[in-house]
C-alpha cells in the first residue's frame, strides 16, 4: 500500500468524520477487516478525497446524494455529520434530500430526513 496515500487519506478522513470516529474504527479493526480499512483509507480518502479538484464541502454534498440514493443509511448518517464538519448547511442538506426524493422516491427521502433529524438533534445537544 502507498504509505503517503494512506497518510493523506487518514488526515482527510479525520478532518471530515472526526478523530474519535476514525480512531475507534481503525482501532476496532482486526486481522479480518484491517486490510480493507487501510485500503479504503488510502483509496477513498487519499486518492478520492485527496484530489484538490473538488473541495471537501462539495464532495460531502455529492456523497450525501449518492449514499442517499443507495439507501445506505448508516453511512448516510456518518456522512451527514461529516458534511456538517465540511460546512454544509442544513438548508443545503434539505435541498440534497429533495433531489434524492425526486430521483429515488419519497420513501428514500423520508429515510434521509429521519436520519438528518437525528444528526441535527445530536448536534443541538452539544
Amino acid at each position: 500500500m502507498d504509505g503517503d496515500l494512506f497518510e493523506k487519506g487518514l488526515k482527510q478522513r479525520k478532518a471530515t468524520l472526526g478523530d474519535d470516529y476514525v480512531e475507534k474504527t481503525l482501532g476496532g479493526a482486526d486481522d479480518f477487516n484491517r486490510p480493507f480499512q487501510e485500503a479504503m483509507t488510502a483509496w477513498c480518502w487519499g486518492f478520492g478525497w485527496g484530489d484538490a479538484a473538488i473541495d471537501p464541502k462539495t464532495r460531502s454534498m455529492m456523497n450525501l446524494a449518492m449514499i442517499g440514493a443507495l439507501g445506505k443509511m448508516h453511512e448516510w448518517e456518518i456522512h451527514c455529520r461529516g458534511a456538517r464538519n465540511n460546512g454544509v448547511s442544513w438548508e443545503q442538506i434539505r435541498a440534497i434530500v429533495h433531489v434524492v426524493g425526486i430521483y429515488c422516491g419519497v420513501p428514500q427521502a423520508m429515510e434521509c430526513f429521519r436520519v438528518a433529524r437525528k444528526v441535527k438533534e445530536a448536534e443541538a445537544e452539544v
